[in-house]
């Protein structure tokens, strides 16, 4: 029997080396696999490529990573919850490829089903394809490193703009269930883009918030099949955190409120 489960998330990322790129799944905090971007920092790797939706917020997922200065460039859909990733970039401190987020999804999707390029009308007439988007920026603000131009092609009278894959050097993930022989299952809006990560990775690794022996995942529930994935951890569900936190007012506390105004008023 293959049992990929392994003793912590610290074993788990022991060999993502200095340099090495990573798909990282979630979408903004939901999803993302918070107990092995912990370990990774803990571990010291620097100089990451990091491929992911966002890059976490200041002191959360990603961002933790980003603020010591792990990461040397990432390729990205959204940026605008990190004042510390603005900062960075227009410092020229890190790399950035802003890609549209269905492209995005794509080329994670084509780069695990061995597909090493493809043609998509996103983009096209902009930047993306026509070149020049700044991607880095020197000490003095100039850009030092812009995006290329992109090949081009008309299909039955629309254009289409060429997008390469990705195939990282590791997936890492966040599974609400998985067994040992590495097949996931993903809560809800948390499935986001994980299974895409987890395919595109050369090597895979998933935390998992429940552990279940082979067979008892039902095959039709399953999101990701276990050769998609190299390695397992149990991680139990801790601290889940969301970017903005709207709240609505008590109808004890609205009433308090509006008797709070009507006495301003009188008085």
């Amino acid at each position: 029997m293959i049992n990929k489960v392994v003793a912590s998330a610290a074993v788990a990322v022991a060999d993502i080396h200095d340099g090495a790129s990573l798909a990282v799944g979630g979408f903004g905090l939901c999803g993302i696999p918070v107990a092995l971007i912990e370990a990774l920092h803990q571990g010291g790797a620097r100089n990451l490529e990091t491929v992911s939706n966002n890059c976490g917020v200041d002191d959360w997922g990603l961002g933790i990573l980003l603020k010591d200065g792990r990461i040397r460039r990432t390729i990205s859909s959204y940026v605008g919850e990190n004042k510390e990733f603005a900062r960075q970039y227009l410092a020229g401190e890190l790399e950035v490829v802003l890609t549209p987020q269905g492209t995005l999804a794509e080329k994670l999707r084509a780069g695990g089903a061995g597909i090493p390029a493809f043609y998509t009308p996103a983009g096209v007439g902009t930047q993306v394809s026509d070149g020049g988007l700044p991607q880095k920026y020197d000490a003095a603000g100039h850009v030092a490193v812009a995006s290329a131009a992109k090949e081009v092609r008309s299909f039955n009278g629309a254009d289409y703009v060429l997008e390469e894959s990705l195939s990282p050097d590791f997936g890492l993930v966040h599974a609400w269930k998985g067994d040992r022989h590495g097949n996931l299952v993903f809560h809800a809006t948390a499935m986001n883009f994980n299974p895409l990560c987890a395919m595109a990775g050369r090597i895979t690794i998933a935390e998992v918030e429940e552990l279940v022996e082979p067979g008892e995942l039902d095959p039709e529930h399953v999101h990701v099949p276990g050769i998609f994935v190299q390695r397992v951890v149990l991680a139990p569900q801790g601290e889940k955190r969301i970017e903005k936190r709207t709240v609505a007012v008590s109808s004890a506390a609205s009433k308090a409120q509006g008797a709070d105004a009507a006495a301003q008023a009188g008085a």
